[in-house]
Parts: structure tokens; C-alpha cells; sequence
């Protein structure tokens, strides 16, 4: 093999992985961060390989990427699915440190990281349920977890699944599986004569 060719591999898996986030609706900043593609590069592979495909239907969004991690909490549905999200997440290592308690850096999205990611949100696809959580909040949700500030991935304590925790919240916290549980009451001791 020549040098080169480790070169062209390169540039194959990292505009690869590109054009997996273009068909995931992945915006352009997030597309550069983990490629290193430069913008004008980003928008031609669109305009070659995904735009012009007749089944393609796939949106360029644009403005800032999702910010605001009370979107995973607003409901039962959305917590589910950014429990399901995260679950896959942590099955490919994507947050294997941060559950051990690891401290680290955060991550540094690398081409194989970003694989690894798309492999995951693939896989929440695959699943078929209402997916609530597009490519970019899926990636926002990554970097909440691994930040451990006001969510993090943790085991329900009634029940052991695994659920994103809201850090900030002062009631228990259990899973939305446990939430819909009745409570059991005990009945009070009746006094013996």
C-alpha cells in the first residue's frame, strides 16, 4: 500500500460520514465539527448526492443548533425516547465513562465517534415509535449527558431501567414507567383491644 492511499481512505470515511449526517438532517456546523469538511465542500455533497436523489426528502435546516435541555424533560414521551436514545448511546460507548464515573474531558467527536453516533441514532430509528428527537437534539442530548450539569444517565432506583435524569428537579426521580405506577399505601394499623 502507499501512503496515499491511507490519504483517500481518510477523505472516503470522513465524506462518508458527511453524507450519512446530510441524510440525517445533521446541520452544517455539526457536520463540520466532526469531519473537518469545510462548509462549501458540505453544501456540494448536499447538492450532488442528496438533493438531487428523487426519494431523498431530506431538509437543510439552518440557525442554531437545539440548546435547552428542559426539551428531554417536557414530557413522558420525550423522556422516554431520550432514555431509549441514551441507552443506545451507552451500549456503544459513547457515554461507557461517564456512567462508570469516570471524570474526563469531554469528547472530542472524532470520524469513528461520529460513526459510532450514527450508528445509534440508526438504531433509535430502526425502532419505529414516534422518534421525538431529531439528529441534532439527539447530538445536544449526547453532549448534556457527557456534561453531567443538569442531566445525566442513571438507573431508576424503583426499577433499575435506565432513564435521563433531571439533576436539578428536588423530588425523587424515578423512571416514566415507575411515574405511571400507582403508589402503594400502606393501611393503617387498627388498634388492637
Amino acid at each position: 500500500m502507499r501512503v496515499t492511499d491511507d490519504r483517500y481512505a481518510r477523505d472516503w470515511v470522513r465524506l462518508d460520514l458527511a453524507v450519512r449526517m446530510i441524510q440525517h438532517e445533521a446541520r452544517t456546523c455539526t457536520i463540520r465539527t466532526w469531519t473537518g469538511l469545510s462548509d462549501d465542500r458540505i453544501r456540494k455533497l448536499y447538492r450532488t448526492y442528496v438533493r438531487l436523489a428523487p426519494d431523498a426528502g431530506v431538509r437543510r435546516h439552518r440557525g442554531k443548533s437545539p440548546s435547552q435541555v428542559g426539551f428531554f424533560l417536557k414530557n413522558r414521551e420525550t423522556r422516554r425516547q431520550a432514555a431509549l436514545l441514551a441507552g443506545l448511546c451507552a451500549r456503544l460507548g459513547l457515554l461507557a465513562a461517564r456512567r462508570a464515573g469516570a471524570a474526563r474531558p469531554r469528547t472530542v467527536p472524532t470520524m469513528q465517534w461520529g460513526g459510532l453516533f450514527c450508528a445509534a441514532y440508526e438504531a433509535y430509528l430502526a425502532l419505529g415509535s414516534a422518534q421525538r428527537l431529531s439528529f441534532e437534539h439527539a447530538c445536544y442530548l449526547l453532549d448534556a449527558l457527557e456534561r453531567s450539569a443538569e442531566v445525566a444517565l442513571q438507573e431508576c432506583p424503583s426499577c433499575g431501567a435506565l432513564m435521563v435524569a433531571d439533576l436539578l428537579r428536588v423530588q425523587a426521580r424515578v423512571c416514566t414507567f415507575c411515574e405511571l405506577e400507582p403508589v402503594p399505601r400502606t393501611a393503617p394499623a387498627s388498634p388492637s383491644h
